[in-house]
C-alpha cells in the first residue's frame, strides 16, 4: 500500500468574514473522496505571525514551516484583492523557503468577476522562484455567482478534480524524485 499523498490546503486570506474557510471547506471535501490523499488545512489566522520579519523564527513560524515541510504538495485557496493576493499569504509564504522546494502547488482562487486569476499569476511568479512547481489548471470562483456548496456546479466539481488529479501526478512524481536525490538549489 503506498503511502498518502500529504496535500496542505492553505488559508490564504486572514481578513474578518472572509469565504476563504467556506471554499477551502468545500475543496477540502472534494479532495477527502480519494483514498490516496491526506488533506490538511493550513489556517493563516491560526498563527501568531510577527508584524515584522524578525531576526529569529518566532514559535509560530516554526510551526508554519514545520506543516509546510511535512506537506507533500500544496494548495493555496486565494482571494483576489485589488488584483493580487493578501498580503499575509506573501508574509507566510516567505517564512520557509527550502520546504516549498521540488513541490507541487495548485490554486483554487475566488473573486469577483475575475475568479482570483490575477491573484494566481502572481502566485505563480513567487512560487516559481521557490523553485516549486504550479499546475496548469485552476479552481477560479466567482463570487459574485455565489459560493461554492455540495450541490455546485458540475463544471466547479470537474475543475477540483482536474486540479486534484495533476497535484496527484507531480506529488508522487516529485515525491519519489525527492527521495532518490535530494533536490539542490
Amino acid at each position: 500500500m503506498m503511502t498518502p499523498l500529504r496535500i496542505a490546503v492553505i488559508i490564504g486570506s486572514t481578513r474578518e468574514g472572509r469565504a476563504g474557510d467556506r471554499v477551502t471547506s468545500w475543496f477540502a471535501e472534494q479532495a477527502a473522496r480519494h483514498d490516496d490523499l491526506a488533506v490538511t488545512v493550513v489556517d493563516l489566522t491560526e498563527y501568531d505571525f510577527p508584524a515584522s520579519y524578525p531576526a529569529e523564527p518566532t514559535a509560530s513560524i516554526r510551526a508554519f514551516v514545520r506543516e509546510v515541510g511535512r506537506a507533500d504538495a500544496f494548495v493555496v485557496v486565494t482571494p483576489e484583492y485589488n488584483h493580487s493576493f493578501p498580503a499575509p499569504l506573501k508574509q507566510a509564504i516567505d517564512y520557509a523557503y527550502d520546504e516549498w522546494q521540488a513541490k507541487p502547488v495548485g490554486f483554487v482562487s475566488y473573486g469577483c468577476r475575475s475568479t482570483g486569476r490575477y491573484a494566481v499569476d502572481q502566485l505563480r511568479t513567487v512560487f516559481t522562484a521557490l523553485h516549486a512547481m504550479t499546475v496548469r489548471d485552476v479552481v477560479g470562483i466567482d463570487l459574485l455567482a455565489g459560493e461554492p456548496t455540495p450541490q455546485c456546479t458540475d463544471e466547479l466539481r470537474r475543475d477540483a478534480s482536474v486540479l486534484l488529479d495533476q497535484l496527484r501526478w507531480w506529488g508522487l512524481a516529485l515525491r519519489d524524485a525527492r527521495a532518490a536525490r535530494p533536490y539542490v538549489s
